[in-house]
């Protein structure tokens, strides 16, 4: 164990201490974000992404571990297993290096080597492998293995079918393998062109074809950009490109003949260097394409999910608009604007349909049922998606509010990505079983701008349009991890257990979708609840869980401590410092002035100097939402179409997405334009997410337009920089 926890805390950058307490939490049941929350003294502070670390590191050694044995006895059971080679299994360090030591015992399928072994001829390449120099010419000492009686017709099909056995003891060698598999990685050149039923068809190539960029390809592996691997794989998986991956020939026959020959003046060197040749052109080259190939893929997929993972945090974290009566709009043209009006807490005011935008453009009739919902409803905000017909309807709204002079209303676009999703999804059939599709959308929109967290969940993350190439990577560890940032911004935030959806209220630590739904159903059947305490008369929600869970929930109850992220194991001590201050609870509970007359060198010992921090930091801004301030983006009136958009324009949009090369900025005209990481800024930048991040309201010159492709390039160079927004 000690051991392993080593190797697990050096993979993770840790002390074997701080690893050590984690795997012993989370083997005792506690979540990820409990534990870098409320378990900082025994991890010495680590933060989520640091614990997810070693968690991570933790399953590697473990399955490494598993494979190890499963080796072992699997050559034991062939009866092949010696002390010499127990010491050299246990001593491996990395799933390769494990591999590469089971080769010679792995199960084959038929070979040629094992052809030529039926046929006797596993003593001429034992002869052979000696490297004799007195043993005379090949062909004579072939003679003995070939002939009328014989297996092998002739004694140079004998040499031929030794050589093959030779061929497959080399590729079995850990040496060889190792230093092909560095020179794989160190010189290797990934190349593409269109596939041949590409060329094929009329106008490959045309204009728009979104893989031409790759038609004639060739890039050091070492050079390759994760992104440009993953359009290279799809292009591949499409039939629209060839894609190999492809090592100096020559080189690699030099390398191999280094390691497996031993006596040049031996009479066989030649068929040494033939057998050596063919071990590397029919075997190991196609095994270390495939081995780099997944190696690359689980490279580019780590790298492509971290980056869905950090938009996806800043779309989930971004500034809600409380406290308002919202009126939504999901835009369209043919079958109108879907309308919906929601109060400050997400409820269903009233609902309706108008057709300001064509064909119809019904702008008189819109207007009166609009004049209808502002005269009896407390119209705070609208949200209006910036699907089809989004700007025709937001030009619409603004002009009529303009009309009436209602200039304190904002009207806001909505990224829309995943309305229709959820729209159909079990959770809006049960939110909503009587309502149509289209009204579920508008109702979504209007709640992501109130409170886009506790919208967002609801929705598939893969759904939302912050990922590159989402569909392309390992499914299993992107919704992983996904899952985890969910659960992550939830927390960070708190949920008010009154009020939230079974779908936030699932996301929460320790509780998940049935627990979440048994806390609804208490609710509704007994009413809101009063303090936290109250949630152990939830089924199913026993001591474990309300730990683990308890510290994220807000209660606006008796106790103000409910409604912060002091968790209910330090109330007594809390308790203890405002009889200590002569106050109070609720006097010291939000009052800076008090907190600041406490002594922490006083209570250190007792709590710890990290949680101790974290208590009175709380203190004094109880239950704040760490997310921002809202920030509206405003778009031009005159660019509503791509066509609209001219070189040299200086516009205002939101960054909808960040890659490793560069961010997509809506600019209001329906195709996201690209600011190439060469344009973030005016010095260099290594990191696009250093600059900017989903949500964020930015200024950007256009440089280009291609209608035809619908791209549009941007710079932000030498504007302003970027203003985190919704």
């Amino acid at each position: 164990m000690d051991r392993l926890l080593e190797r697990v805390a050096a993979e993770a950058g840790v002390a074997v201490r701080q690893a050590q307490a984690v795997v012993e939490l989370l083997d005792a049941g506690s979540t990820i974000p409990f534990i870098a929350r409320y378990r900082k003294e025994a991890t010495n502070g680590l933060d989520e992404v640091e614990v997810a670390a070693i968690r991570d590191a933790w399953k590697r050694v473990q399955e490494l571990e598993a494979r190890r044995a499963a080796i072992i006895e699997s050559i034991a059971k062939q009866g092949k297993m010696d002390t010499k080679l127990r010491k050299r299994i246990q001593a491996c360090a990395t799933r390769s290096e494990l591999e590469d030591l089971y080769v010679p015992f792995r199960p084959k399928r038929r070979t040629r080597a094992a052809a030529a072994r039926e046929k006797g001829l596993e003593p001429l390449a034992d002869l052979i492998w000696a490297q004799d120099e007195e043993s005379g010419p090949p062909l004579e000492a072939a003679k003995a293995f070939a002939g009328s009686k014989k297996k092998v017709k002739s004694p140079d099909d004998a040499l031929a079918g030794a050589c093959d056995i030779l061929a497959e003891r080399i590729v079995a060698m850990p040496e060889v393998r190792r230093e092909i598999r560095t020179l794989f990685h160190n010189k290797s050149t990934v190349r593409a062109q269109p596939a041949r039923k590409r060329q094929d068809e009329a106008g490959a190539g045309k204009d728009g074809d979104k893989f031409e960029d790759y038609y004639d390809f060739d890039e050091p592996i070492t050079e390759l950009a994760s992104h440009r691997l993953l359009a290279l794989l799809r292009g591949e998986r499409e039939k629209q490109l060839t894609v190999s991956f492809a090592l100096d020939t020559d080189e690699a026959h030099r390398l191999v003949q280094r390691a497996v020959i031993q006596n040049p003046r031996s009479i066989f060197r030649d068929l040494f260097e033939r057998a050596s040749s063919d071990a590397y052109d029919r075997l190991l080259s196609k095994q270390m394409e495939t081995e780099v190939r997944q190696v690359l893929k689980e490279q580019a997929d780590r790298e492509a999910i971290e980056t869905f993972a950090k938009n996806l945090r800043s779309l989930l974290l971004a500034a809600p608009l409380p406290e308002r009566t919202v009126l939504a709009i999901d835009p369209g043209m043919r079958t109108g604007c879907k309308v919906a009006v929601l109060d400050p807490t997400g409820r269903l005011l009233d609902h309706t349909t108008i057709y300001p935008n064509a064909p119809r453009s019904d702008v008189a009739g819109a207007k009166k049922i609009l004049d209808k919902l502002l005269g009896r409803l407390p119209i705070g905000a609208v949200a209006i998606g910036n699907g089809t017909g989004g700007r025709e309807a937001s030009s619409f709204v603004r002009d009529y509010l303009k009309g009436r002079g209602e200039r304190r209303i904002p009207v806001v676009m909505v990224n829309e990505s995943g309305a229709s999703i959820y729209s159909a999804s079990a959770i809006a059939r049960e939110e909503f079983p009587d309502l149509d599709l289209t009204v579920r959308g508008a109702i979504s929109i209007g709640r992501r701008l109130q409170d886009p967290l506790a919208e967002l969940v609801k929705i598939e993350p893969r759904s939302l349009g912050v990922g590159e190439y989402q569909h392309d990577v390992d499914q299993e560890l992107l919704e992983v991890k996904l899952d985890e940032v969910v659960e992550s911004c939830v927390n960070h935030v708190g949920v008010d257990v009154n009020t939230a959806s079974a779908a936030l209220l699932s996301r929460v630590s320790g509780i998940g979708p049935k627990l979440a739904k048994a806390i609804v159903a208490h609710r509704e059947k007994h009413g809101a609840f009063e303090s936290r305490d109250d949630l152990l008369a939830v089924s199913g929600l026993g001591a474990k869980k309300f730990e683990q869970a308890a510290g994220f929930l807000r209660i606006r109850g008796r106790n103000p401590l409910d409604d912060s992220a002091i968790h209910p194991e330090h109330y007594a001590f809390v308790e203890q410092l405002s009889r200590d201050l002569g106050i109070a609870l609720e006097e010291l509970v939000g009052n800076p002035g008090a907190v600041d007359r406490i002594d922490p060198a006083r209570y250190e010992a007792d709590r710890g100097s990290y949680t101790l921090d974290d208590i009175l930091g709380e203190l004094r801004k109880p239950g704040r939402d760490p997310r921002e301030d809202f920030d509206a983006v405003e778009f031009r009136d005159d660019v509503q179409e791509l066509a609209d958009v001219q070189e040299q324009m200086v516009l205002e949009g939101t960054v909808t997405n960040v890659t490793a090369f560069g961010a997509f900025v809506d600019v209001g005209v329906h195709t996201d334009g690209l600011v190439h990481i060469s344009q973030l800024a005016d010095d260099f930048v290594e990191d696009p997410h250093a600059i900017v991040k989903v949500g964020d309201r930015v200024q950007v010159r256009v440089l280009s337009v291609d209608i035809a492709r619908k791209r549009i390039g941007l710079s932000m160079r030498g504007l302003a920089p970027a203003s985190s927004s919704r």
